[in-house]
């Protein structure tokens, strides 16, 4: 049995942005994995199996008078589109094809089913694309898991910058920026998909970050969970009819996310907390201007909280629930602060940041 894993990750600066080119966002990668194992199957049928998605729900939307599915918060469309490209990169390669099982075990929901924010779909795509290739004994780097995993998710998703992706490949706490949709739609209509991942990606940039020594990162958990490909939705909807504050909101955020890239180069936690501030001030004005709901009550009681104890707080990814993090230092009660949540419904969540050696 082959079993391969990917981590959860949660976004620090950058979010809605980062969906755009040259807008860049700072991710961490934590120690909550999808794992997947693979076996050859005994008869000639395949199967796929996780406890954790067999109840999962159906969303629906009404478009007009027609009722259409929305599976873009269901797993299993994300497994079998890692297995579909994954496959098509392998028959590219003229290896043959064989029927496996597919076993996921997740750790990136709560004991009763509840999703965190932690990334599931892109951790599954990541772990589902790694066990095919080493099942059939594709060497691989991760820039090819990337790849192979960015236009697997984004096939399903639609939407997305694929930062999620990215943290999952390359672990630990780092700077991306998007690559352009458009050309890898046009790439992919008109080349094999081993040309399409051989190429360089205009506009992707992943760079590994180096955390302050005394930097610690909190991470509270609202108990909502979120949907983040309809929020995401919802703001592209409204991007050409918000053109000028659109732009100037995407300006700022590259402004401030640029800075706290420096804060990370420099040592400095003030300056990286500082920047923290500036993205949720930003955030909360990008939510007015969609009129979106991104940092729900029960976030905003965590953010206060944690800063009347001296942390620097935002809220984590699309926000509408889910998590949000704190960046603190020495000088935290980190203790007090996180009885302080529980007391107001918080959840603490005591995640480490992940790190991955694998080859580029």
């Amino acid at each position: 049995m082959i079993t391969e894993k990917a981590p959860g990750k949660l976004y620090i600066a950058g979010e809605y942005a980062v969906l755009e080119q040259d807008c860049p966002a700072i991710l961490v990668a934590v120690d909550q994995f999808i794992r997947v194992s693979i076996t050859k199957s005994k008869t000639s049928t395949g199967l796929i199996h996780s406890k954790q998605y067999s109840q999962d729900s159906i969303h629906w939307v009404r478009r007009g008078s027609k009722m259409v599915i929305d599976n873009r918060d269901n797993p299993f469309e994300y497994i079998l589109s890692a297995i579909s490209f994954t496959e098509r990169f392998c028959i590219e390669q003229n290896i043959k094809m064989k029927v496996y099982d597919l076993h996921i075990n997740s750790d990136l929901d709560s004991a009763d089913g509840k999703k965190y924010g932690l990334g599931s779909s892109a951790a599954v795509t990541v772990a589902t694309v790694k066990a095919i290739l080493r099942f059939y004994g594709v060497p691989f780097s991760n820039e090819l898991v990337y790849k192979l995993s960015a236009v697997s998710h984004y096939s399903v998703q639609g939407n997305g910058s694929a930062g999620d992706i990215a943290a999952s490949v390359y672990g630990g706490w780092l700077a991306y920026q998007t690559f352009d949709k458009k050309w890898l739609e046009a790439e992919l209509n008109k080349k094999s998909l081993s040309e399409v991942v051989n190429e360089a990606w205009p506009g992707l940039k992943i760079e590994l970050l180096t955390p302050p020594k005394g930097m610690k990162l909190m991470i509270g958990w609202s108990q909502k969970p979120a949907s983040t490909s309809r929020l995401v939705d919802e703001t592209n909807a409204n991007k050409a009819a918000l053109n000028g504050e659109y732009k100037k909101f995407l300006a700022d955020s590259r402004q401030c996310v640029l800075k706290m890239v420096t804060g990370f180069e420099e040592n400095s936690i003030a300056l990286i907390k500082k920047q923290i501030r500036v993205n949720r001030k930003l955030l909360q004005h990008f939510a007015r201007i969609n009129q979106i709901v991104i940092e729900i009550p029960r976030l905003s009681k965590l953010i206060n909280i944690a800063e009347s104890f001296g942390g620097a707080a935002k809220t984590s990814g699309a926000g509408n629930g889910d998590c949000g993090i704190v960046i603190t230092d020495a000088d935290t009660d980190t203790q007090a602060l996180e009885n302080e949540w529980r007391r107001n419904g918080i959840w603490p969540l005591n995640f480490r940041v992940h790190q991955i050696t694998l080859a580029q």
